[in-house]
């Protein structure tokens, strides 16, 4: 007797199928059973590496249905060999692909030095030319209550000042509070210099030095780590090893993400 296989399951039984993802790096989903989000860093033959937004890796296996994408349940599936068009910006941002860039707005972010204004370049570029922020350095904060004057923020024109070391009792605190305009936001974090921004274990160093007053702080940087004391050199060390948000400090992240929100906000 000739034996037949038959699949009885009612159709209304029968699971729906749901969208095949590749598992390009940068990609953020979650793993429903232990709740954890991350961004893929790695797939290979049978199993998928996700980072969450604390540095924290986790291995899962690569199993149907086994993975939500932005709240929908997908398969995550090895991606192709061919070019990888990025899912994600540097920020953590989704990808616009083929967007052009926004006319400049009026309205500008400020930050303090030209390091301070690279970094968040690296990060959030794509996101600041899709909605047309321009980023300026100042050399410096000294005179910022003028500066913010001479603007002329308003309504159509806001503007978003990143200062470093705003910690309360600082010099920074007391510049900081004399800027009154409602359309100027003044936020900062917490580190000396942004060098401290970029996670020690991006740059590959246990930690950042403590560095004694009266000393410079970047050249005494350089001479506890042993690098030669060119902080020109050491700051492109430092940036080069910045490729997305996940190395960065997220004192920094949730400040520049805060005056991007400022400066865009519908006039």
């Amino acid at each position: 007797m000739r034996q037949y296989s038959a699949d009885l399951t009612p159709p209304w039984k029968k699971p729906k199928p749901v969208p095949e993802v590749a598992a390009e790096p940068g990609l953020v989903v979650e793993e429903p059973g232990t709740g954890f989000c991350g961004a893929v860093i790695r797939c290979e033959a049978g199993t998928v590496t996700l980072e969450d937004r604390f540095g924290k890796h986790r291995v899962f296996p690569l199993e149907p249905r086994g993975f939500l994408l932005e709240g929908r349940v997908v398969t995550l599936v090895r991606p192709s060999a061919g070019p990888v068009r990025p899912t994600r910006t540097a920020s953590g941002s989704v990808a616009v692909p083929g967007a052009r860039a926004r006319v400049a707005r009026a309205g500008r972010i400020y930050v303090e030095g030209r390091h301070d204004a690279e970094l968040v370049e690296r990060v959030w570029g794509d996101d600041l030319r899709i909605e047309g922020v321009v980023v300026e350095y100042l050399e410096g904060i000294d005179d910022l209550p003028a500066i913010v004057d001479e603007f002329g923020p308003g309504p159509d024109a806001r503007l978003g000042v990143l200062v470093d070391h705003l910690v309360p009792g600082t010099k920074e605190s007391r510049i900081a509070e004399a800027v009154t305009s409602e359309y100027a936001l003044v936020v900062g974090h917490p580190y000396i210099d942004v060098w401290e921004a970029v996670k020690p274990s991006s740059v590959g160093i246990p930690g950042w030095p403590r560095v004694p007053r009266g000393q410079d702080w970047k050249t005494g940087v350089c001479r506890s780590l042993g690098w030669p004391e060119n902080t020109g050199a050491a700051w492109q060390r430092i940036l080069d090893s910045v490729h997305s948000y996940r190395d960065l400090q997220p004192e920094l992240l949730g400040r520049v993400e805060e005056l991007i929100d400022f400066v865009t906000a519908p006039e």
